[in-house]
């Protein structure tokens, strides 16, 4: 069940206790490790929202598959907290949401890059600084994918805003203009 509002309410709370305790960058790890447990596993998502399972066993096996990652004391004591409440089925959006006010906070912010073939890590690093000119205040976080599909060029994604310059959709657009015949009169 989706509810960003809750998820952005409970991980505000969650930051602002671990900025107080000092604890900020233990809480991300803690987070982020959940967050792709929860993005690897639909298993432990569909776990988290059965209603059959009750919630000393939810916990357990949060415990158990969260043992290895070394989880702090106040992520803990927050995964406790939401099992009692009953919104242990929101954790992923919560793990997600803290990650986002987290970048939020330091100023950091996710670029996607898509392109046709790989990159090798010079031209990487050029574009990044070249988004980096456009974001001076901003660290810029890069990731790269690669989607034959797009046959060259790139799809550049900053939150939410999508720049596209592939020969994928030059030919789409080239398509389009053909098929829709504007330059024939319509009787």
């Amino acid at each position: 069940m989706q509810n960003p509002r809750l998820a952005s309410r409970y991980a505000k709370s969650l930051l602002d206790l671990a900025i107080e305790r000092n604890s900020l960058e233990d809480t991300l790890k803690d987070m982020r490790a959940l967050h792709e447990v929860c993005a690897m596993s639909p298993d432990f998502c569909v776990m988290l929202q059965s209603p059959v399972i009750n919630g000393d066993k939810k916990l357990a096996v949060i415990n158990a598959v969260m043992a290895r990652q070394q989880i702090s004391v106040l992520t803990n004591a927050f995964i406790a907290l939401l099992v009692t409440k009953g919104r242990e089925l929101n954790l992923p959006e919560i793990a997600e949401a803290f990650i986002a006010q987290y970048n939020a906070l330091k100023h950091i912010r996710t670029v996607k890059l898509t392109t046709a073939t790989a990159m090798n890590d010079s031209v990487k690093k050029g574009i990044e600084s070249k988004i980096a000119t456009y974001m001076p205040n901003d660290t810029v976080n890069l990731t790269t994918s690669i989607d034959a599909s797009l046959i060259g060029g790139f799809l550049l994604e900053v939150e939410d805003q999508l720049f596209d310059a592939s020969v994928k959709k030059s030919l789409n657009d080239i398509k389009t203009s053909l098929l829709d015949n504007s330059y024939v009169s319509k009787m």
